[in-house]
């Protein structure tokens, strides 16, 4: 008889480990989707602020067609873009890239640099930026922790139980890094 207990027991510890370890991968999950909503909501506000930005330009550099047309194509696939974490890096890798560009004609123009509307409109892509890094961190700092738990013996036993998946971090490629790193040099 206090061998069916002590089974009783060991099944009930169990199932309370269980329930236990379910609630935290829902909580990290859900952690993690709220970290990714912050990105969506800081990139869409970057891509509201781009074509002010490009109009702004146009106005002073004409002749840099080819620049402010990569921005308007990279800003439209990121917009277009809603994949994976990594299939949307992808996507906004090329359109910073862009954006970097157009910074960089922005230094050949004195009078540009001198408008009001592209300071403020430069300023506030600036604080973009920021807000964006942040988001990422925060986020790829959800997706380790999900990872750890879904990775880590014994919650992965759980986790495989109610299909926890591992999530995508949200990376810089090799390009972006290298831009992040060095300041553009234009040349005319």
């Amino acid at each position: 008889m206090t061998a069916i207990y002590v089974i009783l027991g060991i099944v009930i510890l169990f199932v309370l480990y269980a329930i236990s370890v379910y609630n935290k991968l829902v909580g990290l999950r859900v952690r993690k989707n709220e970290a990714w909503s912050d990105i969506s909501v800081q990139m869409k506000r970057r891509y509201d602020l781009v074509p002010n930005l490009v109009e702004t330009v146009k106005g002073y550099a004409s002749h840099e067609k080819e620049t402010l047309s990569r921005v308007i194509e990279a800003r439209a696939a990121a917009v277009a873009s809603t994949g994976s974490p990594e299939q949307q890096a992808v996507s906004e890798n090329m359109f910073t890239q862009a954006l970097g560009r157009l910074m960089a004609v922005s230094e050949a123009y004195p009078e540009l640099k001198a408008d009001t509307n592209f300071n403020n409109l430069s300023r506030e892509l600036a604080a973009l930026e920021d807000h964006i890094q942040k988001s990422r961190r925060f986020y790829n700092g959800n997706v380790r922790e999900l990872n750890m738990a879904v990775q880590e013996f014994p919650s992965n036993v759980v986790a495989n139980m109610f299909g926890f998946d591992r999530a995508e971090f949200f990376e810089l490629d090799e390009a972006e890094e290298a831009a992040v790193k060095t300041a553009p040099k234009v040349q005319f």
